[in-house]
């Protein structure tokens, strides 16, 4: 079965750092047999989250009018998910920030669709915050209950240039073996599917619904056990 990983690139420069990373992700996967798509947060209209207020309260997904549901729906369908993006002002840049907020709160967190997924990040700079625009994404992906693969160092692709290029070779080894273990799991996760079924059951979907303390955990695990 060819994986499908989709990259969310969140740069604004076309051809610049992040791009070339991207593209670098896509024919290594494609030398292992797998597809990368990608979507460029540029080329789509999403709309910065309103002054609505009602995020924490509203059941249902946003009603902002933009590209976000189809957005969503290539996520939901794809094997696994690199997100892509430069630093900008000593943080994430805004086109990643304004996604990552509104897939958040106006879809994802409902049923949360991605986890399971394998999850990968890049992030591009000149020198300064890049390990916290890592951090700020990594904890969005664990918190959509999504696969991330230890693979030695992060990510963290660095240019002191003004011309564009994939200069830093520690970053480009990270790389590689981060698409590498990405691959490998997302295969593993086919196969294991494939012959015995989900390998993480979806238990625990939403973190604002309330979880079973010691003493219910105690009485749900025996009725579990009891169950036949």
């Amino acid at each position: 079965m060819r994986s499908t990983i989709l990259a969310i690139n969140g740069s604004e420069r076309a051809g610049g750092n992040t791009d070339l990373a991207v593209s670098y992700a896509g024919r290594l996967i494609a030398a292992r047999g797998g597809e990368l798509q990608t979507i460029y947060l540029r080329d789509h209209r999403i709309a910065p989250c309103s002054p609505c207020g009602n995020c924490n309260s509203r059941l249902v997904p946003c009603e902002l009018s933009d590209d976000m549901p189809s957005l969503i729906e290539r996520m939901r369908e794809a094997d696994g998910i690199l997100y892509a993006a430069p630093v900008h002002g000593f943080g994430l840049a805004h086109l990643m920030q304004i996604f990552i907020e509104r897939a958040g709160v106006g879809y994802l967190r409902f049923d949360r669709p991605l986890a399971n997924k394998v999850g990968g990040v890049i992030v591009t700079g000149r020198r300064y915050s890049d390990s916290s625009a890592h951090n700020q994404i990594v904890n969005n992906l664990l918190l959509n209950r999504m696969i991330l693969v230890g693979s030695g160092f992060p990510v963290l692709l660095r240019n002191t240039d003004s011309t564009p290029g994939l200069n830093d070779v520690e970053g480009l080894d990270a790389l590689d073996r981060m698409l590498h273990r990405m691959l490998d799991m997302i295969q593993l996760l086919h196969q294991h599917q494939r012959i015995f079924g989900p390998v993480l059951p979806l238990r625990d979907l939403n973190e604002r619904i309330p979880r079973p303390r010691r003493g219910e955990l105690t009485t749900i695990q025996g009725d579990t056990d009891n169950v036949h």
